[in-house]
Formats: structure tokens, C-alpha cells, sequence
């Protein structure tokens, strides 16, 4: 896993500006801590942050070959790449190649994937299975090709100039450039709020994600984009038995691939289905090579011993954590964080820097984060179950008859229907003259039916599966980008790469087409999985409900939260003030009471505000155009 950045500019020579590529590239330090490069031509500038996962002492970027036709000014016609992510199948994409005549110096997949785009030039992306975001320059053609990866697993991000583009990893890259303004309008506020997280929104005005599955072009006749995967509506005519057994079959072969590292790995383990399933492949593929799993699980000070069931949470990990952990023999770790280090305004920041946005997830975004440094100390890769609950149907949200009839995001359904959150409880935290302008309701509805447009009916299918199809597709389209952006940005703040089985393509496009009534064949959560790993679980897994991400229940977490609070209201002229009602903030830094994880999210993202506004000094324009 590494950090790309890059600026085309057909106006200006680019050599003349080394220091800002330079600047631009080491933003991504994080993300590659192992190796730095630049490759600086006339119109293109590229520059790489390595973590060094597979071949080691090669694989170095920006990684450039030499075609056997000239460019257009006479001299040798080349091809650079910067390359972040892994290409699981570049094993077999590199002998194949080999048999057509290409001849390499490094055993990286990045190589392979550079010589691939040689000989089939973008259409090399039908034939990758992996995590990746990447941009090759073409020297003959003076062309930039953007593309990421089919899931979004790995972010990429592109802000158009008069004259070219820039682009990088994460905004922050791209925010070094003195070409890009730091500025934020409703939209984007309205996007942070509103939790839709719409395909190719960046938050940051004037500036785009690459959608999933999709390739942006720059040339000298303006930027192009290309859509080469997306969900597609196909009937599914396996019985019971041959789904189950197709998706175990996936399993192990994704699992397999995504085994493959030249650098210690290990297993994310929360005691669910969805990471106790992946846990207990991988242990027995490697068992048969005489290699023991390594796992990690995060916990709380107390928390299970002092668990109280909640909205959310039935039962407590760690028993289940145990179970697995025994079961499949892992050499097993528990990372146990306390309510000191989770409120920390230190750990806050490193978490917004990360982000570049006020996420507001407060001790979920930090206990992450905070896992992960701690297994970067130990491990390079992770493989995580993320994703799981939107391919396989595992929320609350899928069973809720509110959230299935709803003429919205069936996660907002859920929220509201739960009385977690209503759009007058959330306008109620906003200074009154953002409140006017807001308006989340609308933007949200028109992103719902602008999300569900593309999604195709199959011929006879019946109502009730037509809205689950919907369903589905809203979480692997949407809710799901909001997770992986978040594991993706938490963990390679500290250099861990982490792996994401569930979102092989194969899998979620099997899956996706397959009838909700199979999908929940027994009657729960997550038939299918459930069905094609039982045999290798601890009936206690099996048998488990779902339980989402743990969150603190320490009163400690939360004194701690009011009293920075209270610190940022000592400070009146702070600008968080023209976004959060003070009076708003006052009354909730004032109560006693212990609340729940959604109970105390107005403190954390008020706290999260005030933060980011120290930190990226954006200039925000939140009056409606």
C-alpha cells in the first residue's frame, strides 16, 4: 500500500517545480514510510510514498518502462506509473504477459500492472482483481489515466486546474498545491451531515474522488471519464445448496490471495461472523503450511465486565473473541484502550488529519486508529471483515419494515425510525444562519433518487424483492464507501495495510444478485455466510446476533468529552460558533447523565469542527448560490 500524488500542466514546465511535488508527495508520507520517489517531466509531474509489501527490494516508484515506439518529438516514448493498492491476481496476469514477450526486472505487482497497461493499454483494468487506485502518464500520447479500483477500497482524488489537473491519495495531497483553494461550500457541509456519501463528492470544493470502477482521462482536449464496472442486475438461477457452496468457494480462493505478502500479517478479530469467518479459513490455509494466524481485537477498560446491553450491542466482543481465537489456534492479542487515551485532543487530531474532514465518529474513529498503531507494531497487513454486512445483509436497517418502505437511504430510515436522530434534533445544534441555509432534508432526498436511478429490475421480480434489491445496492453503492474510506484513512495513518475479502468483485456481484429470500434462507442476518463457514466456527459464533463496531461505555469517555467542551466555549470568538449554536452546546457540555453512542455524537462532531478549523484553516462559503 503506498500514497500517490501528481500534477499535469500543459501551460507550465514542471521541472521548475520540484519543491511543490516534492511538498505534495511527502503529505503521503503515512501512507508509505518505507521509500520515497518523483518523476518530473516537461507537462507531468509524479510522486510516490511506498510501503513496501511485496518485493521488497524492488518495486520502487514512480516506475517508468521504455516503448518500442518513439514519441511524438522523436525520442524514446516512455510510460510512467505511481501505483497504490495490490493486484491479487498479478501472478497469473505476469505469465501470461511473459508469454507475449514482456520482460521484467522486479517481482512486484506494480511492474506487472505497468506492463499490462503497455500491452492492453486501460483495458488492463477488466483483467485486475485487487485494491488499487493508480496513474499512468503516456509520453507518446501526453495522456494521464486515472483509475481506481471497482469497490473504492483504495481512495483517489483529482482536482481540475486551468491547465491540467492534480491529483492524489487523499485531499491533503492535493491541498499542498498553492493551485488548489482550501474552501468548503453547503454542499460540502451538507455532504459531511448528511451521511449519503454521493459518488464522487470530495468534500472540498473543486474537487472530485475518482467514482469506483472508473478511469479519468486528461489531455490537452480537456478530462474524460470512463465507467468500467458497476453493479449490474443478473437472474440468479443456483439452488440453495450450489449458492452456499460457490460462496465458500470464493472464500477460500479470495482468502488465499489476499494471504499473499512478503511482510508479517495478521487478522482483524471482532468475534462477529464476518471476522471470526475469515479468521478460521485463513487459519486453516495456513495451518497446512505450519503457519499459526496472528489476530487482534480492540476492547475497552471494564467494558466487559461492566457491559450493559444497549440499542445496538446485544453482548460484549471479547467472549467471542476468545472462542475463535481458541477454536482456531490464532496467536491472539487484545488491544485495551482506556477512556484517557480515547478522548485525548492529540488522538482527535491525528484522526482529522487523517480524515481531512470532521467525521464526528469520535471513539470509533479513535479506537481504531488507535488499534492500528498499535498492530502496525507488529504487522503490515491486516485482512478485516469489513463490508460484509452490506454484501451479505447483516444491519438492522435490511429487516426493519420502516427502513424497507422508505422513500430514503434505509440507514437514515433506520436512524429515524429508531428515534436515534431527526433532522430537527440535528438542525437544533447549527447556528441559526447555517440552520436556514441547510436544507438536509431535500439534499438528501434528491441524492436518494439520484443513487437509485441506474439500478435495473429483473423481469418478474416482485415488489418485496425489488426493494430489497434496491436495498442492497444503496449499501454496496453508498453506506459501504463511508466504511472503507474510514478503515482505509485510519490505517494508513500509521502504515498498515488493511485487506478487505468481502469486497473481492466476484463475490459481491454473486451475492448481489441473489434473492433476498435466499439471503435469509434460515430466517437471520447473513444466510449465505453463515451457511459457507459454520463448519470452521465455534457454535457460539454461529449463533451470535450482530453486533456493530464496539463504542466505550465508560462515564469517564464522556466526562472527559464535556470538559473539552467546556474549554472550547471558553473561547467565544472561535469560528466553530458560526456553524454550532452555543446555547445548543452549553446545555449539552452541562447535562450528567451517561448517554449513548448517538446520545454524545453532538459533542464529538462539535468538538471534531472546532479541530479541523484549527488545523486546515479552510475558507467556507455556506450561503445557498
Amino acid at each position: 500500500m503506498c500514497g500517490v500524488a501528481g500534477w499535469v500542466s500543459f501551460e507550465a514546465d514542471l521541472r521548475n517545480q520540484q519543491q511543490t511535488i516534492d511538498a505534495m508527495t511527502e503529505t503521503m508520507a503515512c501512507r508509505g514510510p518505507d521509500d520515497r520517489g518523483t518523476w518530473v517531466q516537461p507537462h507531468v509531474a509524479l510522486g510516490h510514498r511506498r510501503l513496501a509489501i511485496i518485493d521488497l527490494p524492488g518495486g520502487r516508484q514512480p516506475m517508468t518502462m521504455t516503448l518500442e515506439s518513439a514519441g511524438p518529438d522523436g525520442r524514446d516514448a516512455e510510460l510512467g506509473i505511481v501505483y497504490s493498492g495490490e493486484a491479487y491476481n498479478f501472478v497469473e496476469l505476469r505469465a501470461e504477459l511473459a508469454e507475449s514477450g514482456h520482460r521484467f526486472l522486479t517481482d512486484s505487482d506494480t511492474e506487472v500492472v505497468l506492463h499490462g497497461y503497455a500491452e492492453w493499454g486501460p483495458a488492463v483494468v477488466d483483467r485486475l482483481n485487487g485494491m488499487y487506485a493508480f496513474a499512468v502518464w503516456d509520453t507518446r500520447t501526453e495522456q494521464l489515466t486515472l483509475v481506481r479500483d471497482r469497490m473504492g477500497i483504495k481512495p483517489l482524488y483529482y482536482y481540475p486546474t486551468a491547465d491540467g489537473v492534480l491529483f492524489g491519495s487523499e485531499p491533503k495531497a492535493i491541498l499542498a498545491n498553492p493551485a488548489a483553494e482550501r474552501k468548503v461550500t453547503l454542499d460540502g457541509f451538507r455532504e459531511l451531515w448528511a451521511f449519503v456519501k454521493t459518488p464522487g463528492h470530495a468534500f472540498w470544493e473543486g474537487m472530485h474522488e475518482v467514482v469506483p470502477g472508473t478511469m479519468v482521462t486528461v489531455d490537452r482536449n480537456g478530462l474524460r471519464t470512463h465507467t468500467y464496472w458497476q453493479l449490474e442486475t443478473r437472474e440468479h438461477t443456483d439452488d440453495r445448496e450450489t449458492t452456499v457452496a460457490h460462496v465458500r468457494e470464493l472464500l477460500d480462493d479470495i482468502i488465499a490471495r489476499q494471504l499473499v505478502a512478503d511482510v508479517p500479517r495478521c487478522m482483524l478479530l471482532s468475534g462477529g461472523l464476518d471476522s471470526s469467518a475469515l479468521t478460521a479459513i485463513a487459519a486453516r490455509q495456513l495451518g497446512e503450511q505450519g503457519e499459526k494466524v496472528r489476530s487482534f481485537a480492540v476492547d475497552f477498560v471494564g467494558q466487559t465486565e461492566n457491559f450493559r446491553p444497549d440499542e445496538l450491542r446485544g453482548t460484549p466482543d471479547a467472549p467471542y473473541v476468545r472462542d475463535v481465537a481458541e477454536r482456531s489456534g490464532t496467536e491472539h492479542r487484545d488491544i485495551v484502550l482506556d477512556s484517557d487515551t480515547l478522548a485525548d485532543p492529540e488522538v482527535r487530531s491525528k484522526v482529522i488529519r487523517a480524515r481531512d474532514i470532521p467525521a464526528g465518529l469520535g471513539d470509533m474513529d479513535a479506537s481504531l486508529y488507535l488499534l492500528f498503531k498499535a498492530i502496525r507494531g507488529e504487522s503490515t497487513v491486516a485482512l478485516s471483515g469489513e463490508s460484509a454486512d452490506e454484501v451479505f445483509g447483516g444491519y438492522k436497517q435490511f429487516f426493519s419494515p420502516v427502513a424497507q418502505q422508505a422513500d430514503t437511504f434505509p440507514w437514515i430510515a433506520e436512524r429515524m425510525g429508531a428515534g436515534r436522530q431527526s433532522d430537527e434534533a440535528l438542525g437544533s445544534m447549527f447556528a441559526s444562519a447555517v440552520r436556514g441555509q441547510l436544507d438536509l432534508g431535500r439534499y438528501v432526498k434528491e441524492a436518494y433518487h439520484a443513487a437509485i436511478a441506474p439500478i435495473e429490475r429483473l423481469d418478474g421480480e416482485s415488489d418485496f424483492e425489488w426493494r430489497m434489491r434496491k436495498i442492497c445496492y444503496l449499501h454496496l453503492t453508498h453506506f459501504v464507501r463511508i466504511l472503507l474510506d474510514r478503515k482505509d484513512r485510519a490505517s494508513m495513518a500509521v502504515g498498515l495495510e488493511v485487506r478487505v475479502p468481502f469486497c473481492d468483485h466476484r463475490l459481491v456481484s454473486y451475492v448481489y444478485n441473489t434473492p433476498w429470500a435466499l439471503k435469509t434462507y434460515d430466517g437471520r442476518e447473513k444466510s449465505l455466510l453463515r451457511g459457507a463457514t459454520a463448519d470452521v466456527l465455534p457454535q457460539s459464533v454461529v449463533e451470535r446476533v450482530k453486533s456493530p463496531y464496539p463504542s466505550t461505555q465508560d462515564p469517564a469517555y464522556v466526562q472527559k468529552l464535556r470538559g473539552h467542551v467546556r474549554d472550547l466555549l471558553a473561547r467565544p470568538s472561535h469560528p466553530v460558533f458560526d456553524l454550532i449554536s452555543r446555547d445548543w452546546l452549553q446545555h449539552a457540555a452541562a447535562r450528567t447523565d451517561n448517554p449513548s453512542m448517538f446520545g454524545r455524537m453532538g459533542l464529538e462532531r462539535a468538538l471534531d469542527l472546532s479541530l479541523w478549523i484549527d488545523l486546515y484553516r479552510p475558507t467556507l462559503e455556506l450561503d445557498e448560490a
